[in-house]
């Protein structure tokens, strides 16, 4: 029953004999067990069922086999006899069976056997090996189970002795890698040797600890990464390496590697914020500190050094700076927080390495306000236009100003600073509204101007305000008198009538919307002057283009359609010609305006001119009125004149000349600016000062008609100028000649004195020195033989014809001398001088003095320009001894003779001056004009000239006489102003001397050997004729009892012999 295909069994179904149908193999099934069914034949089949077990016996039907058909096995030759080789394993499938195995062949000299054991065959060494002998063996093992067997082949290899071990060239390396090496790069080879051969030399490479980061190979020894590196996490790592050999048993050697990381630049600065804000004010000064910026790098060294820039990124359009190593970010110009209230920055964190890693930050800077900027008016001046008699209290204007400053830095307050007294209008100080306080009346003011000042402590502002009143017409017109000054030039080349508008009538009204109409009422009946009755427009008519000299008075009347006014005009037509140009002045007012002269002051000034002139004011003419221009900002004002001599003046019909003019006012310009109450400045140096004529040519200034300018106006004169031009010619002068005038004449040659006088040349001309009762100017009047001629006795004196021929002077009383009347000799009290007629050679003069003082410094004599600069000549008393101090326009020069006690002895004393050009020589030896050198030789007292030049010093304190030179460009001593003995004006100018004023006496002052009339002077400021100090008061009776009378200043004294005494010596003293 249950039987599958391959059963190896049947049963007989009659006998129920167990039959083998099929070979058994117990290897494959060693029990069957199966149940047998025995059934009838009956009805109902009746059965019967039984369990059958049939166990199949082993037979030795099955050869061993080994597990493995070849076994090695390695063997060091100095292995012990016993030492176990390898085991070899057989199985068979046969139950029961019993292997036994055996060398069967290779077993060279028996050095190998085997024994069963544990179902093995345990290969042991049976005799000594020899490496030499024999270095493999191959053996045949045979296993049997005692009928069958099987074999299989054992190769055993027999090796050196394992007798050196691996030894590394050192015990420590040191290795360097970049931290940025990518992982799987060899850091290094680490190799070791063994004198070993085979496999004992064959080295196998480990590393002793687990390190993540690196590898070894295990043979070929080289390090490897298995991780990347990171510097700043670790920089260096220690690994023990092994090198092992595969001998028996294993040597070994170990070495240390040192793995440094080498930084790379693989970081970048880090900030410590990821932004910055900082704030300042905006009044700080320059490089102040705002904030500072701090970064880190992770890397080392340079690579890890870092710095800060705001290149590449935004300083503030060059407002602020960093400095480079501290990160401190400071202002590099002023700020303005009303341009720039916040700053938006970005600076970089730069390292140093290679390439260069950088961090851009973000910092805002605010600017803080102060109260740096103050208030703003919209505008400068506000115009504001109010109707007059408006209410009180009315807001006229709301004035306001704006502050580009915050907060409490732009609170503004407002306030009237100027212009508001009285009291008329009230500013609002909060809101600007500026109020009427009082009546506003066009009429009283038609204009206040205020200055207005808006606050914004400590700043302020202003502005101008002009409130100007609305007018309504409730005034008369208003009218002065006033005169039209009509300066008319007349020549034949003329053509300067003015025939347009010369001016308007000076009307004014109150109401200046009032129209007026303008009239002349009477005086006009000539129609003289044409009036315009609309707009007060006044023409000249041509009827006064002639040359007469005219007068008129008119009446002229104004109407604003309801009110009038009249007023008288004057008409003065005064007729210019040549000879009053080439006659004038111009004297210099400062600060002074056209308009404002044009006024009384016009009228004041020339009383003050006629005053000093005494002449009368219509004999003064004045032509033009002028602004310099050639003065820079300074207010100076050019009043050209002429005037003609006093009417009771021989010749009263001339003018005085230029020279006069200049002289007299020059004289008493402090005078004329007390009477005019005007400042009269020095008179102006003329284009002469330059001297443009070569040579000896004298440069003329000549003053011609330039133009006709138009009319001048002001409120009281209308007046018509007449504008010269001053020109220059070069004459030369008498007394020289030559093509370019460079030759002197001595005009004595032709005897001009005759018999009665001696000639003396001078520059220009001669002086005849007349013999004793002659005189005129060649020594051609006789007292003795002449008769009585007009001017022959001077200063007021009578001639008197005599009987017996000849004539005599009757002198009036005073100092007069005979025979002439003149006078020689003149005191000088403190503060007095006396005024002649200029030095005007300009090459050579002589000039002689005397003098006597008891004063230790004193002024004999200046002459210079009228503005006290330029060329000089000064003559002076400085410390008792006489001093010349002389300049030709360039530099000074003074001359020192020296007395032996001075000459401030009380005694006469007489100083001789020679000045002179030294002129060019040509080659032949003859004058050649003028050269640059100046020479002055002073001579005091009976004084040998010559001898004390030369011979002076060697002869002890010879010096009486002095030379000085001056050289210079200036040839010429061009001297304009009058000749000052004894002192100069008081005027405001600084003269170059060291005294002003001389307290003594002088006479017989001879200038180019011509004696000069003390008497003939041009004005004299408290000089006295004689020298009272110097009167002779000793004769035979003034010292009695035998005494001698002794001269003294303002007085005598008496030497009195042995036994008297007293004043005169009338009283005796007994014996002794």
């Amino acid at each position: 029953l249950e039987t599958g295909t391959g059963f190896p069994f049947t049963i007989n179904n009659s006998t129920g004999w167990i039959v083998v149908v099929s070979e058994l193999d117990r290897e494959v099934v060693d029990f069957y067990s199966f149940g047998v069914e025995a059934q009838d034949q009956g009805t109902p089949t009746m059965a019967s069922t039984a369990s059958v077990s049939i166990t199949v016996l082993d037979v030795n039907d099955n050869s061993p086999e080994f597990t493995q058909r070849e076994y090695g096995a390695r063997l060091n030759e100095d292995a012990t006899v016993g030492t176990s080789v390898l085991t070899v394993s057989a199985v068979d499938r046969d139950a029961n069976s019993v292997i036994t195995y055996q060398i069967s062949s290779g077993n060279t000299r028996n050095r190998f056997s085997i024994t069963s054991q544990s179902g093995g065959g345990l290969i042991s060494l049976a005799l000594p090996l020899d490496y030499k002998l024999e270095r493999q063996y191959l053996l045949t093992i045979a296993a049997s189970d005692g009928t069958r067997q099987d074999t299989a082949q054992v190769v055993i290899n027999v090796t050196d002795a394992n007798t050196h071990r691996p030894v590394f060239q050192s015990s420590h390396y040191t290795i360097n890698i970049n931290e940025d090496r990518p992982v799987g790069t060899t850091v290094v080879v680490i190799s070791a040797t063994d004198e070993d051969t085979g496999e004992n030399a064959h080295i196998t490479y480990l590393m002793e600890d687990s390190i993540p980061q690196f590898s070894i190979a295990a043979e070929t020894g080289a390090v490897t990464t298995q991780m990347e590196l990171d510097y700043e996490d670790q920089v260096s790592y220690t690994l023990a390496i092994t090198a092992r050999d595969n001998g028996i048993p294993q040597k070994s050697d170990t070495t240390y590697l040192e793995i440094l990381v080498s930084d790379v630049n693989d970081n970048a600065p880090q900030f410590l914020r990821h932004s910055y804000q900082g704030s300042i004010y905006e009044d700080v000064p320059t490089f102040t500190s705002v904030l500072q910026v701090s970064a880190t790098d992770r890397d080392s060294g340079l690579n890890g050094r870092v710095f800060y820039t705001f290149q590449g990124g935004h300083d503030g359009d060059g407002d602020f700076i960093i400095e480079s190593t501290s990160g401190i970010v400071r202002t590099l110009r002023r700020l303005d927080r009303e341009n720039v209230p916040l700053y938006s920055l970005r600076a970089f964190a730069v390292d140093k390495g290679v390439p260069a890693q950088r961090t851009p930050v973000e910092i805002q800077v605010a600017v803080l306000d102060v109260n740096d900027n103050p208030p703003v008016f919209e505008q400068d001046e506000f115009d504001i236009f109010v109707e007059e008699n408006s209410p009180i209290g009315l807001v006229v204007a709301r004035i306001t100003a704006t502050d580009p400053d915050e907060g409490t830095n732009a609170q503004i307050m407002y306030q009237i600073v100027e212009g508001n007294i009285p009291e008329v209008f009230q500013l609002d100080i909060f809101s600007g509204e500026l109020t009427a306080l009082a009546d506003l009346d066009y009429e009283t003011k038609a204009e206040y101007v205020m200055v207005v000042q808006a606050t914004s402590a400590p700043l302020v502002s202003r502005a101008t305000i002009h409130v100007r009143l609305r007018d309504t017409n409730d005034n008369s017109p208003q009218l002065k008198n006033f005169e039209i000054l009509f300066n008319n030039y007349i020549t034949n080349r003329s053509g300067s009538f003015p025939g347009g508008i010369i001016g308007r009538i000076p009307a004014h009204d109150p109401d200046v919307s009032d129209h007026l109409t303008y009239a002349f009422e009477q005086g006009n009946e000539l129609n003289l002057v044409l009036l315009d009755p609309h707009s007060g427009d006044l023409r000249l008519s041509p009827a006064l283009d002639n040359n007469r000299p005219l007068e008129a008075i008119m009446r002229v009347s104004v109407s604003d359609g309801v009110h009038s006014a009249t007023a008288q005009c004057t008409l003065r037509v005064t007729v210019i010609t040549d000879e009053m140009l080439s006659n004038s002045i111009t004297l210099r007012l400062a600060d002074m305006s056209q308009e404002r002269f044009l006024s009384p002051l016009l009228s004041r000034f020339l009383e003050g001119v006629a005053a000093v002139l005494a002449t009368p004011r219509h004999r003064v003419v004045l032509f033009n009125i002028q602004t310099d221009t050639d003065v820079g900002p300074a207010r100076i004002l050019n009043v050209s004149l002429s005037a003609l001599l006093p009417a009771a003046v021989p010749g009263a019909s001339r003018f005085f000349s230029s020279e006069e003019l200049q002289e007299r006012l020059y004289l008493n310009r402090s005078l004329l600016a007390a009477t005019t109450a005007q400042r009269v400045l020095p008179f102006d140096d003329n284009v002469c000062l330059r001297e443009p004529c070569e040579n000896y040519m004298r440069c003329v200034s000549v003053l011609q008609f330039d133009s006709s300018a138009p009319f001048l106006a002001s409120d009281t004169i209308l007046f018509r100028p007449i504008h010269p031009v001053t020109g220059l010619r070069c004459r030369c002068p008498p007394g020289f000649t030559g093509d370019y005038c460079e030759t002197e004449i001595d005009l004595c040659y032709s005897s001009p004195c005759g018999s009665n006088g001696r000639c003396r040349s001078r520059e220009g001309g001669y002086t005849c020195e007349c013999h004793e009762d002659f005189t005129g100017e060649h020594c051609e009047l006789s007292a003795r033989g002449g008769r009585c001629t007009p001017g022959v006795c001077r200063n007021g004196g009578t001639c008197l014809n005599l009987l017996v021929g000849g004539f005599r002077c009757q002198c009036p009383p005073g100092h007069y001398e005979k025979p002439f009347c003149t006078m020689s000799t003149r005191s000088f009290p403190p503060r007095s001088f006396l005024t002649f007629r200029g030095l005007r050679q300009r090459f050579h003069f002589t000039l002689g003095l005397t003098f006597a003082t008891q004063e230790r410094d004193g002024l004999l004599l200046y002459n210079g320009r009228f503005n006290e600069r330029h060329d000089f000549v000064a003559l002076e008393i400085v410390d008792e001894q006489l001093q010349l101090t002389f300049s030709a326009g360039e530099a000074t020069t003074t001359v020192s003779p020296f007395v032996p006690g001075g000459v401030s002895d009380g005694q006469w004393h007489r100083v001789q001056l020679h000045y002179y050009n030294k002129p060019v020589v040509g080659r032949s030896g003859v004058p050649q004009g003028p050269s640059e050198q100046k020479v002055a030789v002073v001579t005091v007292d009976d004084c040998d000239t010559a001898m004390a030049l030369r011979f002076g010093p060697r002869l002890g304190n010879y010096s009486c006489a002095a030379q000085g030179t001056q050289t210079g460009s200036k040839k010429s001593l061009d001297l304009t102003g009058p000749l000052l003995l004894g002192g100069v004006p008081t005027l405001p100018e600084s003269f170059p001397i060291r005294s002003r004023h001389f307290v003594g006496c002088m006479r017989h002052l001879h200038i180019d050997q011509r004696p000069v009339d003390m008497a003939a002077f041009i004005a004299n400021n408290g000089t006295l004729p004689g020298c009272p100090p110097k009167k002779t008061l000793c004769d035979t009776n003034t010292c009695h009892n035998g005494g001698t009378c002794v001269h003294e200043w303002g007085g005598f004294s008496c030497r009195c012999p042995l036994g008297f005494g007293g004043k005169t010596c009338q009283e005796g003293t007994g014996g002794p």
